[in-house]
């Protein structure tokens, strides 16, 4: 079954809010105070509609058709051109409620007479009615004015004319007569409020017969481009995951994610309290963004871009030739500027405008003093929304006034992909900063609390030094690590010594040797000598005794001698 149907009113956001636009061939009330914009959504649904092959009147009850033309001329609208191409045709009707009396019936057949005639003229297929109090102003008569009002809008219908009707609104109700938003198939209120003197202009879409549409309040922009609304509190958790990683431009904190570096279109908190590093590491995300040759978005909200140049040149990073080159873009803007709404809207429009791969927000928590906790949080999710949606990362710097606090002030930390803790502690008499990787989801990654050091050559995360009461940093780690070194140096002196003196007794130990080996050697030969005078001895005592007794036995032979 096919709905009603409806006419793109040509302005962004809105079309896609209501699934089409208002509903064709029927009347839409647009009302609000005074200046939240109804002449100027009319005017900008008139103009695309006659841009795109609709022709339409503008019937002004207070306006003057030059002034009309020149409101809306700074916009770049070309209505001028479209006037003399009889696609709008603008009628000033002029009612002095001073020169009318009310007797008798009231009756508008004129104005549909004229009306009528107006857009045959030109073949309208649709038209503005503003504002619909100026026609009715001098008549009190509730009944007369009901049925008037219902005979206009009959009127309408019957014509088939796609029509927007701007409304003052009433004390307590929407319109002042309290009748059109019961006669309109569409009612759009528009809001402009001002809060800490702050103003913000909201829309919502109260009454839409046949269709679905949103209920919140949404905020819209009135700028250079016109008429914008922002419907991005619609926007569901549908968008595309990146399993690509992004260097964080600091070699040794990438090192402590696996797979080195954060999902590309993760969203980066990083908190802590005051001079710990927050801006200082958001700019590391910018450089190397911008050396990847990506586009880049920095929304400074305490800094100029000058200033934060400046101030980052001194730890080593360079912004400047990124700017040059156009691949960074510096969004300066103080957060009482705008209202919430408001800075949303701008920065929504720069990233649209830009294209950027990396959105940088520095400080969020600037926001607090401008808004209720809840209004901060809900634009703040509508940021990170939308840049979710966009596959962009985004890099959200937060200041903490309690050291290691879990949580943000803007309840944001359960929306982070990743959340980095920037701690400043006091300790011997110095503050030094510790960094700390609170979560990153899908990334394995480091638990330990790295100490965090800037200098002239840039940011450096210190492996942890663990003392026996935990992990040292500073002048208490660089006492530590110089006692470990004093005692390394004389452990190995006595080391030195001790193999000097085993080397010594060594030799000592291989003389003595030699000593008694010459000793033996010395020992060895007189025994040899012995040994060869011994066989001497006893071969010359063998060969005696064989002479003596061969002696012995010739004198046997011849006898013995007898005295």
């Amino acid at each position: 079954m096919e709905g009603i149907r409806k006419a793109a009113t040509g302005i962004a956001g809105f079309d896609e809010l209501t699934l089409g636009g208002v509903p064709a061939g029927r009347p839409t009330l647009v009302c609000g105070s005074a200046g939240c914009g109804k002449t100027l959504f009319a005017s900008t649904f008139l103009i695309n509609g006659a841009n795109g092959g609709e022709p339409g009147v503008f019937v002004t009850f207070e306006e003057r058709p030059g002034d009309i033309v020149e409101n809306v001329s700074s916009l770049g609208f070309g209505l001028d051109g479209l006037i003399e191409r009889d696609m709008i045709r603008i009628e000033h009707i002029a009612i002095d409620p001073s020169e009318l009396a009310e007797v008798g019936d009231y009756d508008l057949e004129a104005l549909f007479l004229r009306l009528e005639l107006a857009v045959e003229e030109i073949g309208a297929k649709r038209i503005v009615l503003d504002t619909i109090e100026s026609l009715f102003s001098a008549f009190q008569n509730p009944a007369i004015l009901r049925a008037e009002i219902r005979r206009l809008f009959d009127w309408l219908k019957q014509k088939g004319l796609t029509a927007v009707i701007t409304g003052e609104r009433g004390d307590g109700t929407l319109t002042r007569q309290g009748l059109e938003e019961y006669v309109s198939d569409c009612v759009v209120l528009l809001d402009h409020r001002v809060h800490n003197q702050v103003s913000t202009r909201r829309l919502r879409i109260v009454k839409y017969r046949g269709t679905a549409h949103g209920l919140n309040e949404y905020p819209f922009l009135i700028g250079e481009d016109g008429f914008s609304v922002l419907p991005v509190s619609s926007l569901g958790l549908t968008h595309q995951v990146h399993d690509e990683r992004i260097s964080t431009g600091i070699a040794d904190l990438d090192s402590m994610l696996s797979g080195g570096g954060f999902h590309r279109g993760s969203s980066i908190l990083l908190s802590g309290v005051a001079g710990s590093g927050k801006s200082t590491i958001a700019a590391s995300f910018v450089d190397a963004s911008c050396r990847r040759g990506e586009k880049t978005l920095y929304f400074s909200f305490e800094e100029s871009a000058a200033q934060t140049v400046r101030n980052m040149r001194s730890v080593g990073i360079d912004l400047q030739p990124h700017i040059d080159s156009g691949l960074l873009h510096c969004t300066a803007v103080r957060p009482t500027f705008y209202s919430l709404e408001m800075h949303l809207a701008v920065m929504l429009r720069e990233v649209q405008r830009v294209g950027p791969a990396l959105v940088v927000l520095d400080p969020i928590s600037a926001f607090m003093d401008t808004g209720e906790e809840l209004e901060v949080q809900s634009m703040l999710l509508r940021m990170i929304d939308f840049l979710k949606t966009q596959g962009i990362s985004g890099v959200f710097t937060h200041l903490a006034h309690v050291q290691g606090a879990a949580q943000t002030d803007a309840g944001l930390s359960s929306l982070m992909d990743a959340w980095i803790l920037l701690l400043n502690r006091e300790v011997n008499g110095e503050f030094n900063r510790e960094l700390y990787l609170l979560k990153a989801r899908g990334i394995a990654h480091s638990n330990q609390v790295r100490e965090f050091v800037m200098s002239d050559d840039g940011i450096r995360l210190i492996e942890p030094f663990l003392g026996e009461n935990g992990a040292l940093t500073g002048s208490a780690r660089r006492f530590e690590e110089a006692r470990i070194r004093r005692d390394e140096t004389v452990r190995l002196a006595e080391r030195v010594r001790q193999e000097e003196r085993i080397e010594q007794r060594r030799r000592k130990a291989r003389a003595q040797i030699e000593a008694l080996e010459a000793e033996l050697r010395a020992d060895e030969l007189e025994l040899s000598s012995l040994a060869e005078q011994e066989s001497a001895y006893l071969t010359q005592a063998r060969q005696d005794a064989a002479a003596m007794a061969a002696g012995r036995a010739g004198q046997w032979a011849a006898g013995p001698d007898h005295d």
